[in-house]
């Protein structure tokens, strides 16, 4: 697989990346499955997927938990950590409810929370440590330098931010340079392209796409009726039964562009997002082994100036994203 550059500190992944967070949360328990996610992960790594995006919020500890385990070394087994870019995230922290969460970006927990998840992952560094949300009670500047001790201390290589703006990241950047921005963007999440894509690619930082297919729903796979109360977009604006009715209709120009090169809905939501720059990394979750083969294969797709203007043709989905 092409390989990709994540800021200007050396980090180099894969085009498309893996994210775990369907392993343990959000897309409900009962199709958990830990061996598979496993295969998944190692699957990917067999075909050049090396970025690894977890968090700590995630199952609350468990899907770190899940991916330290697939990775660390046992008897004479060297493990797979070498091989790949490990990114996990912190700021959110469990709130009242089922999938609710406050932020907290102090430095004491900044501080306790990498070494909960150098523990989880069994590694002695995190390659990416990314800020989930700031926290709109503390100083950014604050949250940020907590984080750049630790890069300092050798515990992280390299720090991102997640679903920020321009002005939060000048502020960072003003601290320590920030190397990775994470955000939703797809086909019908388009939010970053007018002002956080180009100030990303003006000053050498990488982006990270996550939901590039929409939470399953560009995929063309997904029947809304059918998703169990566990699986949180079963409350998500977007995938009321009314909502989902009207946003079918982006599938069809995507289908248009998938038969005219032979390949999945799923393989052109991911190859127009790794249009959107070289700086661009989809990191599409998943559980499954068939997913991660036909996700990986996106990056194999070039997409026409014809298919493009298709595609950017769209209409805004039907529904806010949460």
């Amino acid at each position: 697989m092409q390989r990709r550059r994540i800021g200007s500190g050396g980090l180099e992944v894969g085009a498309v990346g893996l994210g775990c967070m369907p392993m343990s949360h959000g897309y409900g328990l009962a199709d958990q499955d830990d061996d598979e996610s496993v295969r998944a992960l190692y699957r990917a790594i067999d075909l050049g997927v090396t970025l690894l995006d977890a968090a700590d919020i995630y199952a609350f500890g468990r899907n770190e938990e899940l991916v330290g385990r697939a990775l660390a070394a046992t008897g004479t087994d060297p493990g797979r950590r070498d091989e790949v870019v490990l990114a996990t995230k912190l700021g959110l922290v469990p709130g009242e409810g089922r999938y609710r969460y406050r932020n907290n970006g102090r430095p004491d927990y900044v501080r306790r929370a990498c070494d909960l998840s150098l523990r989880r992952l069994r590694t002695d560094w995190i390659d990416l440590y990314q800020l989930h949300r700031v926290d709109p009670e503390v100083p950014i500047e604050d949250t940020w330098g907590a984080m750049a001790e630790l890069v300092g201390a050798g515990k992280v290589r390299a720090l991102g931010l997640s679903e920020v703006g321009v002005a939060e990241l000048e502020r960072a950047q003003a601290v320590l340079p920030v190397t990775s921005v994470q955000s939703e963007l797809s086909l019908w999440t388009r939010d970053p392209v007018a002002e956080v894509l180009p100030w990303c690619l003006d000053h050498g930082v990488g982006f990270l796409a996550f939901s590039p297919l929409g939470r399953g729903f560009l995929t063309g796979t997904v029947d809304v009726a059918k998703l169990r109360r566990d699986d949180f977009r079963a409350a998500n604006p977007r995938f009321t039964a009314e909502a989902a009715e009207q946003n079918a209709e982006l599938l069809e120009p995507i289908r248009s562009v998938a038969d005219r090169h032979g390949s999945t809905l799923a393989q052109v939501a991911l190859a127009w997002v790794l249009a959107q720059g070289p700086h661009v990394v989809p990191i599409p979750g998943t559980k499954r082994t068939k997913y991660v083969e036909e996700n990986s294969a996106a990056a194999e797709i070039v997409l026409t100036a014809e298919d493009m203007a298709e595609l950017d043709a769209l209409p805004a989905a039907v529904g806010s994203r949460y």
